[in-house]
């Protein structure tokens, strides 16, 4: 188990933050940013100065049942507060997740952007978890780093 599981620290997470932002700068800055809740708020609010966004939203949308390493998770994301979004329509929004583990949450966020409107959505993770991943999911269009494991954020001690 311990090989399983990945411990970053604050510099770590700075360092993967300024690789996302660099990467969406790239690529024409967002007029919104959205953190999915819990872990995603706090990259979010990261990459939202990193890159000088101001307008920042979060959804809740989780599988984990707890907070237990390899946790048990329900086989459906389960979206708990959509109306944290606003109004997305028209926007170009940048949805920021700390992991991506099998891609579904991730999905599932875009299906709530598309089915508000959004008239762009761009998908940042800092790390994709390479053993877990569904290859019939889309990727992230940005990526920090990709790792196999379960990863431990500094927020979470």
């Amino acid at each position: 188990m311990a090989d399983d599981m990945h411990t970053l620290i604050w510099d770590d997470i700075q360092v993967l933050v300024k690789t996302l932002a660099n990467a969406v700068v790239q690529d024409g800055p967002p007029g919104l940013v959205v953190g999915i809740s819990r872990g995603g708020l706090i990259p979010a609010v990261m990459i939202a100065h990193a890159i000088g966004a101001r307008r920042v939203r979060s959804v809740a949308i989780s599988r984990t049942l707890t907070d237990e390493v390899n946790a048990v998770k329900t086989d459906e994301p389960v979206v708990s507060d959509p109306g944290g979004l606003g109004d997305v329509s028209g926007q170009d929004v940048l949805l920021v997740d700390d992991v991506a583990g099998s891609g579904d949450t991730l999905a599932s966020g875009r299906d709530l952007l598309a089915a508000g409107g959004a008239a762009r959505t761009r998908v940042a993770v800092l790390r994709l978890n390479t053993r877990n991943w569904r290859c019939g999911n889309r990727e992230p269009d940005y990526v920090g780093e990709r790792a196999g494991g379960w990863v431990i954020f500094p927020w979470e001690k």
